[in-house]
């Protein structure tokens, strides 16, 4: 399936979402949506969905180191049954345990300072969550593979 692909990765805080390109083989940065004590980020993920025309969205599953489910997951799980029901579009979930540490690492190595980091470190590690669903997605099996009868 090709189209525009919205990348979230959910945190209790604030929000950071992604876009891929129409051919949906590499994601941008878009934008961080700041959480309140209400629900209404969800509305403007779904406008934000509309605007871009998404044709699927992948939601980060912030599981635990040890691979079980927290608070945290469960409220990913409900974002993404959400934003399934409201948009009627595939929703895909996708373990995002190390997405913002792989952040952090990549700003700092740009030299970027905490101070300065905050505001975007969501937004990128939404990219890079969508970057690895994309590449997964979209790789392609090596053709000279089993042609010598050894896989």
């Amino acid at each position: 399936m090709s189209g525009v692909v919205l990348g979230i990765d959910p945190g209790s805080i604030r929000v950071g979402v992604a876009v891929s390109d129409q051919g949906a083989s590499i994601a941008f940065p878009l934008t961080v949506i700041k959480r309140g004590d209400d629900d209404s980020f969800v509305d403007e993920l779904v406008e934000l969905a509309r605007i871009r025309e998404a044709a699927e969205i992948v939601v980060g599953l912030p599981r635990r180191l040890d691979g079980t489910d927290g608070p945290e997951a469960k409220e990913a799980l409900l974002l993404a049954k959400r934003l399934k029901d409201q948009l009627g579009i595939p929703v895909h979930l996708v373990d995002e345990r190390f997405t913002t540490t792989i952040s952090e690492s990549a700003l700092r190595s740009a030299q970027m300072t905490s101070r300065k980091q905050r505001p975007v470190v969501d937004k990128i590690a939404a990219t890079v969550l969508l970057q690895g669903f994309l590449d997964s997605r979209n790789a392609k099996p090596d053709p000279t593979q089993g042609q010598d009868g050894v896989d």
